[in-house]
């Protein structure tokens, strides 16, 4: 027994070391100045500290902005797509009608097309709609990729809450979108919040599309942004490394203020009761 609990620390030990090592180097790297960054042998740490690699993002390269765009785009998205998934998952849940599987099927399937295929017709569409280089735009986008998805997975968290909770409202005299809005929503407070995250992070941390439909200063995007940051030449590790550490402060503090709610929400429905 002892020897077991000895090899899972063991293996746990190194799987977390494995784990946290890309994110420390990352930290490190954009705290290490110029000289550093390729000084060989390897420093763990850096024997000067300095923030010049922040200081040029927010100074040079409007990297405020750019968080700004994002957070905006990421928040909004998600936003709608979790609206519109929770109101598909309950028709999908609740009601038996014509074709119902074939909606169904056709959700899946589009998680299997891949993107490049459609970014033809899409940049023309949004060329011929005026949504090029604009946030609006690829709120549009995000919304329509993540629906399909989010409501099959909203269906599954509505299927988990008992019709006998909806139909006991319904008696005491509320209505279909009442009982939905005042019961269920409250039971399935984690299932939302698993969703929103699944869609904020998408959206967040989301390239090809934006980097497609993006070329405006004013409206890029992080990962729009960071990109920037590789030129035919040279790739500047500094500045990317600082990016990389401030674009992640967003997502961890979204983590931490609902982290109650998302294990239980990405663990619900693994085991119907």
């Amino acid at each position: 027994m002892i020897l077991r609990r000895a090899a899972k620390a063991i293996v746990l030990g190194v799987w977390l070391l494995i784990t946290v090592f890309p994110l420390y180097w990352i930290v490190i790297t954009s705290l290490k100045p110029k000289s550093e960054i390729f000084s060989m042998p390897l420093r763990y740490w850096p024997a000067e500290v300095t923030f010049e690699h922040y200081a040029e993002l927010f100074s040079f390269a409007d990297f405020d902005l750019y968080l700004l765009n994002s957070l905006l785009v990421a928040l909004v998205s998600a936003a709608v797509v979790t609206v519109i998934g929770v109101l598909g998952g309950y028709v999908l849940a609740r009601f038996d009608f014509p074709g119902r599987g074939a909606l169904m099927l056709a959700f899946l399937v589009t998680q299997m097309i891949p993107l490049f295929i459609a970014l033809g017709p899409l940049y023309l569409l949004m060329s011929d709609l005026g949504l090029l280089n604009r946030l609006a735009g690829l709120m549009v986008v995000y919304i329509a990729m993540l629906v399909p998805f989010c409501t099959i997975i909203m269906r599954g968290f509505h299927e988990r809450v008992p019709v006998a909770l909806e139909e006991a409202a319904q008696v005491d005299g509320a209505s279909r979108l009442q009982a939905m809005v005042r019961v269920i929503l409250p039971v399935m407070l984690p299932g939302v919040a698993a969703t929103f995250i699944f869609a904020f992070v998408q959206v967040w941390n989301e390239l090809f599309l934006a980097i497609t439909f993006i070329d405006s200063e004013d409206a890029k995007t992080v990962p729009v942004a960071m990109n920037s940051f590789i030129t035919q030449y040279d790739i500047d590790w500094g500045s990317m490394a600082a990016a990389t550490v401030v674009s992640v402060v967003p997502t961890l503090v979204l983590f931490a203020a609902i982290r109650r709610y998302i294990v239980e929400g990405l663990t619900a429905g693994a085991v119907k009761g």
